[in-house]
């Protein structure tokens, strides 16, 4: 299905064809001509599949055709992420389709200059972009209201209830106009009980969509595996770099001092790697981000934080230097390569501490990674662990000092230690 066979405004084509877009893809396809009718939306999506795209083409197109709700300091939209980098993302895309409209649209989330992010907000936006707890900082200070806002959007809905946002949720879609005054959209990897809970306490009888197809896993990613023991994974990981050192690589450990020391392990050898972890500062965080899709920066090491969210294209490898031990994870991480029809690869070390998890990752999708051979010269065992520049102290006793120690009569006296 094209575009133009939908009833979307003009504007609206104008920015599809700026974002280069020319045929829907499944998810677009399914929800835009009820979306478009104004009808709301519960869909079930993988990240990577369009489903941005289809709430903002949806909701822009409507924007131009319905007077606003009335005047104050209610935004006309509001979409709701889990994370920053997914709202950074958002915000991208919708200032590029809605660009030709003329939109205000403005992300909010921490991290970023507070006092600024205020500011413009009191200012009036068309569309509001942020995280829960920013949001409702503000919603808390009567910076804007929802009571005029026409339509909602939830976007990874599942993770918002994984991360522990659902009572912010539920504060926020409280204090909304009623549920049949406003279009709301909910799209989530996995409709759950939970979710569909809040589907039908805050949305108006949604029609329900499930777009996960039965192999979950991209048809163009091809799976590797490979079983090494916990000592070697560096020196593999290194014969894997050093063996295409041409590629884009997204590297993902299960813990922050995991990425770290991976990063200073990398540099070391004279690969240039940054690491992002959920606590990094967001200035740095942005920074990085950037020189990774640019391409300046070959190689990004990073915590489950990335792997939903960052639309990222040509990223060749995917690498689990941990196997993740929640199996929905391994398709978030393995799905940041591969996108818009292109190819990719996903490379697992399955170590003995994490080797546990690869019953329940093929459970979940439904097929058996390839075990790929291991041979010894596949390993690299002329590495450094550290960078050159950082020599280790040598280790030196503390000189001893004479502390006084009170007491009275034949037990006073000073104590050496």
């Amino acid at each position: 299905m094209k575009f133009e066979e939908l009833p979307i405004h003009e504007k609206v084509l104008e920015g599809i064809r700026a974002a280069g877009f020319t045929k829907c893809t499944p998810v677009q396809a399914q929800t835009l001509p009820e979306a478009l009718r104004g009808k709301d939306i519960a869909a079930q999506a993988q990240t990577g599949t369009g489903k941005t795209a289809a709430f903002l083409i949806a909701v822009f197109s409507r924007m131009l055709t319905m007077p606003p709700a009335g005047r104050g300091p209610s935004p006309r939209a509001l979409i709701i992420a889990p994370t920053r980098e997914l709202v950074s993302q958002i915000a991208a895309e919708a200032k590029l389709l809605g660009g030709p409209a003329g939109f205000k649209i403005l992300p909010v989330f921490g991290g970023i200059d507070y006092l600024k992010q205020r500011d413009e907000i009191a200012k009036g936006v068309d569309v509001l972009i942020g995280t829960p707890g920013r949001l409702i900082d503000y919603l808390k200070q009567k910076v804007y209201s929802l009571r005029k806002t026409q339509f909602l959007v939830i976007d990874e809905a599942d993770r918002l209830f994984d991360m522990g946002f659902i009572a912010d949720l539920r504060f926020m879609l409280r204090r909304l106009s009623p549920y049949d005054k406003r279009q709301s959209m909910l799209f989530s990897a996995t409709l759950s009980h939970r979710v569909h809970e809040l589907c039908y306490e805050h949305m108006n009888m949604p029609v329900q969509f499930s777009l996960t197809p039965e192999n979950i896993t991209v048809e163009q990613i091809e799976q590797e595996l490979y079983h090494v023991g916990k000592s070697e994974k560096l020196g593999l990981l290194l014969g894997i770099l050093r063996r295409e050192p041409k590629g884009r690589y997204l590297i993902f450990c299960n813990t922050k001092a995991a990425v770290e020391r991976l990063e200073l392990f990398l540099n070391a050898n004279g690969l240039a790697a940054s690491p992002i972890t959920g606590d990094l500062d967001q200035r740095k965080r942005m920074k990085v981000l950037s020189q990774f899709k640019e391409g300046t920066l070959p190689i990004l090491v990073a915590t489950d934080v990335a792997s939903r969210g960052l639309h990222i294209d040509d990223v060749t490898h995917v690498i689990n230097y941990d196997l993740p031990q929640d199996p929905e994870d391994y398709v978030h991480r393995i799905g940041r390569t591969a996108r818009a029809g292109a190819g990719g690869r996903a490379i697992s070390l399955a170590c003995e501490e994490y080797v546990h998890s690869l019953s329940d990752v093929e459970e979940y999708i439904k097929q058996k990674i390839p075990v790929m051979p291991l041979t010894s010269e596949m390993i690299v065992t002329d590495y450094r662990r550290r960078p050159a520049h950082e020599k280790r102290k040598p280790f030196a006793l503390h000189k001893k000092k004479s502390l006084p120690i009170r007491g009275k009569g034949k037990f006073s006296r000073t104590k050496k230690y």
